[in-house]
């Protein structure tokens, strides 16, 4: 019988009592004792277990670790000091030249990076490995709420993927040609109030066509009429600038006066995002694919916030290489100009009919990604690729995008060239077989006599080194959404529009990193110069 009931049973005799009454204090001591050393053996036990378990984790690690190729780490921190002092996207390029096509550095004594540049290789880790650091979804949820769209674990978002997929690549694709005309009426104009001199900046004018681009096609026309866009944009990039410095805190620094600054911010932007589906709600159902249930509206700000992210860049990049390469800007016109006589509907672009168009856009991409790296990881299972290298869980698994993406094995001798026709092919007019196409990938210059020859658009994703969305179970879910609507964007902005480099403008063509042709635009201003008719 338990010592304790045997004690409460004896004190309620009388006799009895007076006899255990010295015992009494003794007893309670002694049993509190024992339950308080009963309680550190536990404890004990559970620290040891949980502690035991890191370390086998940590030694597991680096065992595996050491069996993937690389640079011999210089210290017992990994190589983060001597990668705080050089580019990455560098040491990569050097150690994928010494140790071969899969190689790793160590970050930390508890973080693997591992480096992927071969193509097939690629594809396959693309599909295995499906998370994400969870910081990455740590500082969405900081910034913007709960979300189902942006969590590190895949098997969180792969419905919510689905269904987002379905909308934009469906439904909202069949209505983003009858958008392009009003966006860009709206879009030039605001321009025009912030060219005091004539020009304006690339990187503003980008990001601002993109918010306008995204926010129409998702929420209607009420959109471009909402007063409070230009404010809303302001607000959804300072509050995601500084999410993942706030988001880098093991423990939320609720003591730092400029985290409730923040967080004040986020509150306000929430409370934008709820104004603009009030506004827009009567015009565009949004049929529960995009949440809005989600605390608060977490999906449609981290949506808007990425596509801007990633569709600004694009577009600037874009921009960039027909100011610098005028004689395609002015063959895509011609392309416009003629897609357009033979539309039927007056106000729709035909972007199918603009295979020049489309293959710039995609050159574009290739040659400056929207990231340095393309990055995964496994937070629970190791991994093994078919080239027989484990990679353990949480390791950090990475694409150098530029050392794939202008690598001459994939793409030809001209890799390190922008042009536009390695992504079409030419088909002969006049030739015994129409429907046979030859490939000129690779060649810079288009044949002179344009009128025997045609071109057709070629997939890119047949090249497993095209990667500016991603590949896989995670790739960008918005690809075909993406690329159209900047398609049909650009195709009513340069129909009206000539795109220049402003006066004084420097660029500095030498490369800012290993086998890069990016340009480093010291002074990015563009000027918009109307069309005659």
């Amino acid at each position: 019988m338990n010592p304790f009931l045997c004690f409460v049973l004896q004190a309620w005799n009388p006799p009895a009592a007076c006899e255990f009454s010295r015992e009494t204090s003794r007893f309670l001591r002694d049993y509190a004792v024992w339950e308080i050393n009963a309680f550190l053996w536990i404890s004990l036990i559970t620290v040891t277990y949980l502690l035991t378990h890191k370390l086998f984790k940590f030694f597991k690690l680096w065992n595996q670790g050491s069996k993937i190729p690389g640079p011999p780490s210089p210290s017992f921190y990994g190589h983060f000091s001597s990668l705080s002092n050089q580019n990455l996207t560098e040491v990569l390029s050097d150690s994928h030249g010494e140790y071969g096509s899969v190689v790793k550095l160590w970050l930390s004594p508890k973080q693997l990076l591992v480096s992927i540049k071969e193509p097939e290789v690629i594809r396959e880790m693309l599909w295995k490995f499906k998370d994400k650091l969870p910081l990455t979804g740590k500082a969405f949820d900081l910034a913007f709420g709960q979300s189902t769209l942006f969590a590190s674990s895949f098997d969180k978002v792969e419905k919510r993927r689905e269904s987002l997929t379905s909308e934009l690549n469906v439904k909202l694709l069949d209505r983003e040609n009858l958008i392009p005309t009003k966006a860009v009426e709206c879009i030039m104009t605001e321009l025009h109030q912030n060219m005091p001199k004539g020009h304006v900046d690339c990187k503003m004018a980008s990001q601002h066509m993109a918010f306008t681009l995204l926010g129409t096609t998702i929420f209607g026309d009420t959109f471009l009429a909402w007063s409070k866009a230009s404010i809303y944009e302001e607000l959804l990039m300072t509050v995601a600038k500084d999410a993942c410095f706030w988001a880098s805190y093991c423990v939320t620094p609720f003591w730092e006066r400029g985290f409730w600054r923040y967080r004040r911010l986020c509150t306000k932007l929430k409370c934008l995002t709820q104004d603009l589906v009030q506004q827009c709600s009567k015009n565009y159902k949004f049929n529960g694919h995009l949440n809005v249930r989600d605390e608060p509206y977490g999906n449609i700000m981290g949506m808007l916030f990425h596509g801007c992210l990633t569709t600004g860049g694009l577009i600037s990049n874009m921009l960039m290489r027909l100011v610098t390469h005028p004689e395609i800007q002015h063959k895509i016109y011609t392309e416009i100009i003629m897609a357009r006589e033979g539309s039927k509907v007056k106000d729709q672009p035909i972007t199918e009919k603009m295979p020049l168009l489309l293959a710039t856009i995609y050159e574009s991409a290739r040659v400056m990604p929207a990231g340095p790296l393309l990055q995964r990881c496994s937070l629970q299972h190791d991994l093994r690729l078919k080239s027989g290298i484990i990679v353990p869980a949480g390791a950090i698994v990475v694409v150098p995008m530029q050392l794939v993406q202008m690598d001459d094995s994939s793409w030809g001798n001209d890799a390190g060239k922008f042009n536009p026709y390695r992504f079409l092919s030419e088909t002969e007019k006049i030739s015994a077989s129409p429907n046979k196409d030859t490939p000129i990938a690779g060649h810079a210059e288009e044949p002179k006599d344009q009128r025997k020859s045609s071109f057709v658009l070629n997939d890119p994703n047949e090249n497993a080194a095209f990667l500016p969305f991603g590949s896989g179970t995670r790739a960008c879910v918005c690809q075909k959404f993406v690329i159209q609507g900047i398609a049909s964007l650009f195709a009513s902005l340069l129909e009206q529009y000539e795109v220049r480099l402003g006066t004084g403008s420097k660029t500095n063509s030498k490369p800012t990193s290993t086998n890069s042709i990016s340009q480093d635009f010291l002074s990015s201003e563009l000027v918009f110069v109307g069309r005659t008719s």
